[in-house]
């Protein structure tokens, strides 16, 4: 299938990429990590697998569904935003229901409190010819502010890295919360659905048991905005 994008000023025009955005009670950044999408890629499939949210999530996502100019598909910012419930919720269940839902070949997940500000549409997805996924760089945040990249967070270099291994936790890492994959490949290779948390790091490792590579890239970059829990400053995430 082919694939135009074409980036000016960090702008991406493509309508064949879905983004998947887990979420449970992200009103306050849930609208960031939208919006900073809809900065970037134009025309994006956008699907949010949400766990029951009991906040103001799923009125934040309607005011994206009902914009006018999101929602007409004459416009040229016309933007498909779909929204499904899960029910029993592990991350890599919520993932793959994503991934089955979404309609184009390629898929960008990126978490519900992260902030996209660099992509380089073109290149990673040349770079996906060659490994099974691309991941980027994460900026932790809290109120606003950097904070120090202290444990997992001290994975994020500034050189890319083909199967990053994690010494702090002795096996392949990747980080789901900004990622590339391809639609097809992610189908066949599912996340686990019983983990409770870290299915980026158990998919990697059997991704390299199956002989394939995978590629960390400091172009895609997302700022980390911690919650309440303090799992990202606590570099639990």
């Amino acid at each position: 299938m082919y694939l135009k994008t074409i980036e000016e000023g960090g702008l991406v025009m493509s309508d064949k990429i879905s983004v998947i955005i887990r979420s449970r009670n992200e009103a306050r950044w849930i609208g960031h990590t939208i919006q900073s999408v809809l900065d970037f890629l134009n025309k994006p499939e956008i699907i949010i697998v949400d766990n029951h949210s009991t906040d103001e999530t799923a009125n934040i996502i309607r005011y994206f569904k009902q914009d006018p100019l999101l929602n007409d598909k004459k416009n040229k910012q016309y933007t498909d935003i779909k929204i499904y419930k899960i029910d029993d919720y592990t991350p890599g269940k919520a993932l793959n229901i994503g991934v089955k839902k979404a309609k184009n070949p390629y898929v960008i997940i990126i978490s519900a409190h992260c902030v996209l500000k660099k992509i380089k549409l073109t290149k990673h997805l040349k770079d996906l010819k060659k490994h099974v996924c691309v991941f980027g760089n994460n900026i932790p945040k809290w109120n606003g502010k950097k904070i120090t990249k202290r444990y997992i967070w001290s994975h994020f270099v500034n050189k890319e890295v083909v199967n990053m291994y994690s010494d702090m936790e002795k096996r392949y890492f990747i980080h789901n919360s900004i990622a590339i994959y391809d639609r097809k490949y992610l189908s066949k290779n599912p996340f686990d659905e019983y983990l409770q948390g870290k299915e980026d790091r158990y998919w990697a490792n059997n991704i390299i048991k199956k002989r394939k590579s995978f590629l960390y890239d400091p172009t895609l970059e997302v700022d980390h905005h911690y919650t309440e829990k303090g799992n990202t400053w606590k570099g639990m995430g």
